[in-house]
């Protein structure tokens, strides 16, 4: 066999990331909070970019088939100081090479400043682990929205019952998973509770510590005899007690610090309008503003520039240009699958968790033509406000079961279905796992037997 060296040619399809879109990418990802922190540095290191007024407002309304546009000022990012090719922004972040990517240091010291999670976040990673039921992890992830920034919850549980279209008996029960996580006595409604909570961890809340927890007021009056009378000890007793008590935290939520709490503060607000259709909008008064700072740009080209000058002037006004358009980008993207979700889930703006269907991040990005890691990125961390409270989009995805007719419906919503089937059913007459799959089947649902008593458990 003879040996030989030839050249062969063939044709392949990569995707190439480009430095520009990896920073959008993480852009898209960031929270409002950090993008704030990434703006401002932004501002700093780029004397070319100002804070300006947006052209148009971002507003979408679910019933309508396309996205308003919302341009930036056109003058503001067309007429560079010399010509340069513009980058190509599509529906997927695309970028051109171009554009000189934005410092790295721009990023870094965003997430320096929010590398410590919030009190909130902190809760919010735990939740999950206490419970596999989806609703009560739900509304146990409300609750902990509602903590103020000692840990306390200030909201009577009938109205977050209410605003979520729960039983106030499902609200206790995703409150006591929240009082379960540390740090020790979050969500408690009360300085007793708190201490109870912690005494109860710490496996002191014997009949003479939860006397004197619940007589706190005597103890502030100062009124000792009669409080170790209630309680029933003596000197050394109630000495230890107090040295017990002592060691409590009020505020258990003060631990993780004021600088490091981060405010839920809703990207998206949904309204129902007139004519019931839901409108969806941009939170306005959180969005950056920025236009390029032109006018600087040209007092330095009236005072004569080198090619030194007029180099770094071309990278700065392709950096402020980038980013006003990544932001642009950012918005829409937000706006196109909160509205998607909003018309994915309207039974839950209209009827609470109950209604809420199954759904996927792939059914999301598909319905909008984004790419699915696209769609995890913008759903993590951005928050929707409705009637109902402030919720983050990620809670909107969730699993389900079959329905006779094909399609399908959220787990929640038959897991609600049984348990108001099994709260109507008497001592005498308990029903069986096979009739509540008879009267569900009558409902529509395609649910097996061991799901139905999985879900009853």
């Amino acid at each position: 066999m003879a040996l030989g060296s030839r050249l062969n040619l063939s044709q392949s399809q990569s995707l190439v990331m480009t430095p520009e879109l990896q920073q959008a990418i993480k852009l898209l990802s960031l929270s409002t909070v950090e993008l704030g922190s990434f703006v401002s540095q932004a501002l700093e290191n780029n004397p070319l970019l100002k804070e300006g007024d947006l052209s148009e407002e971002f507003t979408r309304e679910t019933d309508q088939n396309d996205l308003p546009r919302a341009e930036i000022t056109a003058d503001s990012l067309t007429q560079p100081i010399r010509d340069r090719p513009e980058s190509n922004y599509g529906s997927e972040w695309g970028a051109g090479s171009e554009y000189e990517p934005l410092n790295k240091e721009h990023f870094d010291r965003a997430e320096q400043r929010t590398s410590e999670p919030s009190l909130e976040a902190y809760l919010q990673q735990q939740v999950g682990a206490y419970s596999n039921n989806e609703k009560t992890v739900f509304i146990a992830r409300h609750i902990i929205g509602l903590l103020d920034e000692a840990g306390y919850l200030l909201f009577d549980l009938s109205e977050v019952a209410i605003d979520l279209g729960v039983s106030i008996e499902e609200t206790e029960q995703a409150l006591s998973i929240v009082q379960q996580l540390e740090p020790n006595g979050v969500g408690a409604r009360s300085l007793s509770e708190c201490l109870m909570i912690q005494a109860r961890e710490m496996d002191r809340c014997d009949p003479c510590m939860k006397l004197l927890i619940e007589n706190l007021a005597m103890l502030a009056l100062g009124e000792i005899k009669s409080l170790k009378k209630i309680c029933g000890v003596d000197d050394e007793d109630f000495a230890e007690m107090l040295k017990e008590l002592r060691s409590y935290d009020p505020k258990p939520g003060h631990a993780f610090g004021e600088s490091t709490l981060a405010p839920v503060v809703p990207d998206v607000y949904v309204t129902e309008k007139e004519d019931n259709s839901w409108e969806v909008k941009l939170n306005d008064d959180i969005l950056p503003k920025l236009v390029v700072n032109r006018s600087y740009a040209l007092e330095i080209q009236e005072t004569g520039t080198d090619s030194e000058t007029e180099l770094w002037l071309n990278d700065k006004l392709s950096d402020a240009s980038w980013l006003i358009k990544a932001l642009d980008q950012r918005q829409k993207t937000i706006l196109k699958t909160a509205s998607e979700i909003v018309r994915q889930q309207e039974g839950f703006f209209r009827k609470g968790v109950s209604a809420l269907r199954p759904l996927t991040l792939k059914t999301v990005a598909d319905a909008i033509k984004m790419h699915e890691s696209t769609g995890s990125r913008v759903t993590k961390n951005k928050f929707i406000s409705c009637k109902r409270g402030t919720f983050e989009l990620k809670y909107f995805f969730t699993s389900g079961v079959e329905v006779k007719e094909g399609g399908g419906a959220s787990a929640e919503a038959v897991k609600a279905h049984i348990k108001r089937l099994t709260d109507a059913e008497s001592a005498n007459k308990v029903l069986s796992d096979d009739k509540l799959v008879g009267l569900l089947k009558e409902m529509g649902f395609n649910v097996a037997r061991r799901t139905v008593s999985k879900y009853r458990e």
